[in-house]
């Protein structure tokens, strides 16, 4: 079909039989997109391989790097506040904007994230509590998971789990995928509105790499799990759990049958970046592009599939800081990913060739400067249009 007929018949589509459709398109869209990608990549020189956890000392994502004395008075000011018997939530937050060292990411996550209280004394047996309840939710809902009733969940969580990160061997070992299976298998049914939906998988991924730190030195990525002690492994599990449960509790709608918050956030992007940058916006519509051909995905994935891993984690320490971080800052960072690409975008002639760039920006060799760059854009544009009469419904 031309692009005039694609366009009206995606028009027409409703609310459910559109999401199925578009899940369709885009999967047989993709095929063609990936020989162009490969045969685009066939031409361009070997680039050397960079991990996608670690990469420069300045990450504090894993290793112990040397710390700088500006690190090291960050780390300072970070172990100050977190000291005190009652935790000041909203000094941290303001800390944590900038990026969070890796020795107190943990706590500071668990602290910001709702999952641990500000009062130091309740914090062992909240802990205490909570890992135990995780697990009393594995005895009373896990071996269901081949019932009729809950097989399809189970089946496909199954399917997406080697999928999730599948450059990273840490997240290739059975025990991982396993814990995984967990995790995503009871939050499903535990929340039934939703049940689980692909996408969820790739949001457990930060915090079960950020927990690990907290038990280890070395780089994460081919660390094997099984040299934990088994109460640390259920440790990291209940956490990780917990800590995706509270952020999925900001953003459910997402996930919900047809993932309206979804489809309101992609329209609200559209909406913002015909007023942030009309000529790409133009660009785009020039060559019958929609935003939910790509965006649907930095929605879904909360741009996990456009950053490397490390990248993820710095943005999160800022989506934790930030009030309403990850169900509406988000919009804004999407915003100002896309308008980064800006001169690549305006360079792409044609429909295919701007899929293939928007579904394969080269965020390879980011870290922590280039994300420290997009977030500063981001609150500029929060603080420019968030309060601007019609500039979105929200």
């Amino acid at each position: 079909k031309n692009g005039t007929q694609r366009k009206q018949f995606w028009c027409r589509a409703d609310s459910s039989l559109y999401m199925f459709i578009k899940a369709l398109f885009s999967l047989l869209s993709e095929v063609g997109v990936e020989q162009a990608v490969l045969h685009r990549q066939q031409s361009l020189p070997h680039r050397p391989t960079i991990p996608l956890v670690a990469r420069m000392a300045d990450q504090n994502t894993s290793g112990t790097p040397a710390m700088t004395q500006r690190e090291a008075s960050r780390l300072d000011k970070f172990r100050q506040v977190l000291a005190g018997p009652n935790t000041d939530l909203e000094e941290l937050r303001k800390l944590s904007w900038s990026g969070i060292p890796r020795q107190v990411r943990p706590i500071t996550w668990k602290l910001l994230s709702g999952y641990l209280p500000a009062n130091a004394e309740r914090r062992a047996s909240t802990l205490q509590r909570k890992r135990q309840e995780y697990f009393g939710f594995i005895e009373q809902y896990y071996d269901s998971r081949n019932d009729e009733h809950h097989q399809d969940t189970y089946r496909q969580i199954h399917i997406d789990i080697p999928r999730t990160n599948p450059l990273i061997p840490l997240f290739q070992q059975a025990s991982v995928q396993e814990i995984f299976e967990r995790i995503l298998f009871i939050w499903a049914i535990r929340h039934p509105a939703s049940g689980y939906v692909q996408g969820i998988n790739d949001l457990v991924t930060p915090f079960f790499v950020v927990y690990v730190f907290e038990y280890i030195e070395e780089e994460v990525e081919n660390f094997n799990v099984s040299s934990l002690q088994e109460e640390v492994l259920r440790n990291i599990e209940a956490d990780s759990f917990w800590c995706m449960s509270k952020l999925l509790d900001g953003i459910q709608d997402n996930y919900t049958f047809a993932q309206p918050g979804i489809q309101r956030k992609v329209k609200a992007l559209e909406e913002l970046v015909s007023r942030i940058d009309e000529t790409v916006h133009r660009h785009m519509q020039q060559y019958e592009v929609e935003y939910l051909q790509f965006a649907f995905r930095w929605m879904n994935n909360l741009l996990m599939r456009e950053l490397p891993l490390r990248c993820t984690i710095r943005l999160w320490d800022t989506y934790q800081a930030e009030p309403e971080g990850f169900s509406h800052f988000h919009l804004y960072v999407c915003a100002a990913f896309l308008v980064r690409w800006r001169k690549e975008i305006l360079e792409e002639k044609d429909f295919q060739g701007l899929m293939i760039l928007l579904q394969n920006l080269p965020t390879m060799h980011w870290g922590n400067e280039e994300v420290s760059v997009l977030l500063a854009e981001a609150y500029r544009l929060k603080f420019a249009f968030a309060d601007a009469p019609n500039h979105y419904k929200r």
